[in-house]
Formats: C-alpha cells, structure tokens, sequence
C-alpha cells in the first residue's frame, strides 16, 4: 500500500480561465480512509480525477509512494477507481465482469479465478457470479463493482460517490460494507461524497472543501466540535449549526455578555477570556451553537432567547423547532416528539453557552 503526498496542487480550465482546484496540499496516510466533501462543484471529484490521471494537473505534484505520477497513464498509477454509475459491461456476467482487467493482464487462468472468487467471498456475492448486470440490484451491482476493483489488488482505491445512486436503506448497507472491506484490506481509500452523513461515519479523516480549497483537514470529531469556520460548522452535522449576531458586551469588568437586540447571554470565563484576547469587546461577533446544546425554558429565565414558532419537523425519536428570533434569523432546536406548538407561539429557548463556539463576523473564521 501506499501513502499519497499532493502538493499545492492546481486546476485550471483554458477556455475560462476557471480555477477549479486551488493550492491543495495534503498527505494521505498509507492505509487511511480519507474523505473528500463538499457542495457540488467544490472540485472534489476533479481532484480525485487528477490523482487517477483522468485530468491533467495545471500546477503541484501528486506522489503515489515515492512515485512522482504527474505524467504517468491510469494505468500504470497502480490504483483502482470505483465510479458512481458502477460502469459494467451489460453482455458479461458478474464472473466476467470481475475477471475483466486481469485478463487484460493476461494473468493465468487458475490465478483470476482465486482472485474473482476470493472478491466474491469478500463481498457476499458468490450465488450472483453467473448473472448479468441487468438481474442485479443496485446494491449487488456496487458490490460487482467493488469486486472488479479488488481483484486489482492496488497501492489505493479511488471511489466518486459511488453509494449516491442508490435508496436511503442500501447506502446505509453499502457504508458498513465499504467500511469493512476497508478494515480487512488494509489498504488506502480516498472517497468522494457530498454526502456529509457519509463522511462523518466512513472517515478516518475528512477534507471539507469549498470552491477548489480546503476548509478543514481533520477527524470527524474535530471537525464537528472545532470546525475552523462557519462554512464547516453550517455543511458538517445532520442540521446545520445555528448563527447569531451579536456584540460583545463588558457591563461588569471581565464579564462578558452576547448582546442582541431581544436578548442577551452570559458568556462563561474561559470563552470571555478568548474573547478578550482576541480583541472582540464591543465588537459584533457570530455565535455558533449547535441544535442539540439548546433546550426549551421558561419565560422567567434570564438566560433565556425568545423565539416565534414557525414551524417544525418530526424526525422520529427528534422533533426540530424553528423559531424565528430576530433580525431575519431562525433558531432550530432539538425537542422531545411529544412537543406541540402552533405557528407565532412564544418559546423560550435556554442555551448551554459552554458548547458555545464564536466566529469573526466578517471573515466567519473560528475564534479561538
């Protein structure tokens, strides 16, 4: 296996003179599930494209290993690629779909059977191996498709959205599955997804982008809890993190509070320390909190935001509240099913501030 080192790497398309991909400089460990993540058209794929050799690179180095590939054919990049439109022939059965490439190679007979049957085992598909794609699954036919890619037995797999085709129950499947073939191959992943539901539960390590750069390099838990900026902070998380605007108030000498024109919150020492550091007293500030880190309060409650109910959604075991608070801002809190409201009933929201995270308004970076 192998590890993969991209060095300030850049694409630019001639005709427009369009950046897609901007300085990105990274290393993926060997043997690390890496995920690239983004809205579409961030260049995630076009950079997953550059390492396979699909796209020229403009400017940067890729090395796989020790190799430096800039110049190197697919081919000869030892790397398997997993495609979202799983890409099998429609004439060959699964058997002959898996065993295509290494007959390309010209392998012994003997070898690619073990290897076509070894894949098959892998991936539970061995009662499938004399059907065509077409009597397949969406599920099977990824399986087939990550068959074909196995067989390989390459340095690292390349996968573009490969789950994004299929309902709601087999991506959840397919995740598991891909994990564990991670796990028992033991070799490099870098997987593309929009997906952050993906990314969060698939990843070792995540890379957040955001028009060709990088956002944040970092563990699902560090980008979830310490995300670098607010454009993190609202893609990672099954509901965005809320954003409030505010100035920072000191009423009493080293008390800090967030100041809003309906509503105000203490801040506790160690984020009033921060603050105060980073020069931000009497400056407007964003506060990042997470749904979660709110519960419903009462009307007596200093520490309470008041909030008109708008409108709400049940997601089984959760109901979501969107409350509007202000200055054309909504609050999305996490309740307890059996709550009812109607539409511009009053609700008092108190929030844990401790979980709280604060962001430069202008430029939305995390302060810190």
């Amino acid at each position: 296996m192998a590890t993969i080192e991209i060095n300030h790497l850049y694409k630019r398309y001639a005709k427009n003179k369009h950046t897609v991909v901007k300085d990105f400089h990274l290393e993926i460990k060997d043997k690390e599930f890496l995920v690239l993540v983004g809205p579409s058209g961030c260049g995630k794929s076009t950079m997953l494209r550059m390492i396979a050799g699909l796209e020229d690179v403009t400017e940067g180095e890729i090395y796989i290993g020790d190799t430096l590939v800039n110049d190197l054919p697919p081919k000869d990049r030892d790397i398997a690629m997993v495609f979202q439109n799983y890409a099998l022939y429609p004439n060959l059965n699964v058997y002959e779909n898996i065993a295509f490439g290494l007959r390309l190679r010209k392998l012994p007979k003997h070898e690619i059977d073990l290897a076509v049957k070894r894949a098959a085992r892998i991936l539970e598909i061995e009662p499938f191996l004399d059907r065509k794609p077409r009597q397949l699954s969406g599920g099977q036919r990824q399986r087939v498709a990550l068959g074909r890619a196995i067989v390989r037995n390459p340095q690292v797999f390349l996968m573009d959205e490969p789950l994004s085709n299929l309902d709601a129950k087999l991506r959840m499947q397919m995740r598991t599955e891909i994990i564990k073939l991670h796990k028992s191959l033991k070799t490099t992943i870098v997987y593309v997804t929009h997906d952050q539901v993906e990314a969060m539960t698939m990843g070792d390590r995540i890379v957040v982008m955001k028009e060709g750069v990088i956002q944040q390099a970092d563990t699902p838990e560090s980008i979830y809890s310490k995300p670098n900026n607010t454009f993190v902070a609202s893609f990672i998380g099954s509901l965005p993190m809320n954003f409030i605007k505010g100035r920072v108030l000191e009423n009493i000498p080293g008390k800090l509070e967030f100041h809003t024109p309906r509503f105000s919150l203490n801040i506790p020492e160690i984020a009033s320390n921060m603050l105060i550091k980073n020069k931000m007293v009497n400056r407007i500030v964003t506060l990042g909190i997470r749904p979660e880190n709110m519960e419903l309060g009462k009307a007596a409650e200093i520490a309470g935001i008041p909030g008109f109910h708008k409108y709400n959604e049940l997601m089984g075991a959760d109901r979501y509240l969107h409350l509007d608070i202000g200055q054309e801002q909504l609050l999305t809190i996490r309740a307890s099913p059996e709550i009812q409201y109607v539409e511009d009933d009053l609700v008092y929201v108190t929030p844990n501030v401790s979980e709280a995270l604060f962001f430069h308004f202008d430029t939305g970076e995390r302060l810190s």
